[in-house]
């Protein structure tokens, strides 16, 4: 897979990833929730850290959030420079089509993300009971490399009330797969699974021993 093919498939993502978050912050209020099926909603939120909205700020008390705000995105921008040059370097090489393609879908993934971190918080006005604005005249709601990430599918498959006798939890609300998530985390997911399933076939025993 050329270095061309893998650019176009990385600007589709981006494309797919951008438009979708646009539309949701400027025709979604904060936590207002579409259900499409019964197990799949449209839920937006908005991510200000890690995974799972771990923030770097959980691990290093003494520092404030806004700093570590700022060091996960320079971070973020730092890594998708190492893993563009991995991509540049694979297909260099005539690496595995495999290989090419899930580094394609990380490097996407991860700056649609890091555009979000960047850009969002001079682009957009807030979504506090209100749709966010597009380059509002008075300012976005915070400065550059404040941005959120913007999530919004949700897969709610299972959603019961537990018994009283289970240990733990009983009494209360079970929800199977939480997480509420976005295009680029798909594309990102989708990369390291491929990593994964197909590690014999992107890692040759000829590259490993290389």
């Amino acid at each position: 897979m050329s270095l061309k093919k893998s650019i176009i498939l990385i600007i589709v993502i981006l494309l797919i990833d951008q438009i979708s978050k646009i539309y949701i912050k400027t025709h979604f209020e904060l936590q207002e929730t579409v259900e499409v099926f019964s197990w799949f909603k449209i839920f937006f939120i908005e991510n200000d850290g890690m995974a799972w909205g771990t923030k770097i700020s959980d691990f290093i008390p003494f520092m404030n959030e806004r700093t570590a705000k700022v060091c996960l995105t320079v971070f973020r921008m730092v890594a998708i420079c190492g893993i563009g040059y991995w991509l540049y370097d694979v297909t260099k090489k005539h690496k595995p089509k495999v290989l090419i393609l899930a580094i394609a879908f990380i490097f996407a993934g991860a700056l649609g993300n890091i555009i979000d971190s960047v850009f969002y918080g001079i682009l957009f006005s807030d979504s506090y009971g209100q749709m966010a604005v597009f380059m509002p005249g008075t300012g976005g709601y915070d400065s550059l490399l404040h941005g959120k990430v913007v999530d919004m599918l949700y897969f709610p498959l299972i959603e019961i009330d537990l018994p009283n006798w289970v240990p733990f939890y009983g009494g209360k609300r079970f929800n199977f797969f939480e997480p509420i998530f976005n295009i680029a985390d798909v594309a990102i997911s989708t990369g390291f699974i491929m990593l994964i399933v197909f590690n014999k076939r992107a890692f040759s025993k000829k590259d490993i021993e290389a």
